[in-house]
């Protein structure tokens, strides 16, 4: 675990997450592409999270587990959070000073699309299998 500060593009929002887990996941789900327009790159920033600038942060529900924020100047993306647990996950990218990442799992395999793959070896989840793993902890 590390801990990060980062901004947003045009400076608006501060991030500073107390506790980032440098073992990243990519959500490969039709939501997270639509999104950022390619799979999510997250990494675990659990709940020691502080925003500055929060009267700049748009939430959108995008799911009955968790939120998106984002920047409403700018329009960064910024974290997905969960409703029940208050996690956040936010794009690897926002974060450059973070050393010894490594590609942990992948969400969704099932709905990654066939125009592009990943030589990381890393437990895959299928749709079925990440519904039944959110929805044993709502």
């Amino acid at each position: 675990m590390s801990y990060a500060e980062t901004n947003c593009l045009c400076g608006a929002v501060k991030i500073i997450a107390e506790e980032v887990n440098p073992k990243f996941t990519v959500c490969h789900c039709q939501s997270c592409r639509t999104w950022g327009g390619a799979p999510f790159f997250a990494v675990k920033c659990g709940k020691k999270v502080k925003i500055e600038g929060r009267e700049n942060v748009k939430m959108f529900e995008s799911s009955s587990w968790a939120s998106r924020g984002f920047c409403s100047q700018c329009g960064t993306h910024l974290f997905y959070k969960f409703k029940v647990t208050g996690e956040y996950n936010m794009p690897v990218g926002l974060f450059s000073s973070l050393e010894g990442l490594e590609m942990d799992m992948q969400y969704f395999s099932d709905a990654r699309p066939s125009y592009y793959c990943f030589s990381n070896e890393t437990k895959e989840m299928t749709t079925a299998e990440i519904m039944a793993y959110f929805s044993s902890e709502i």
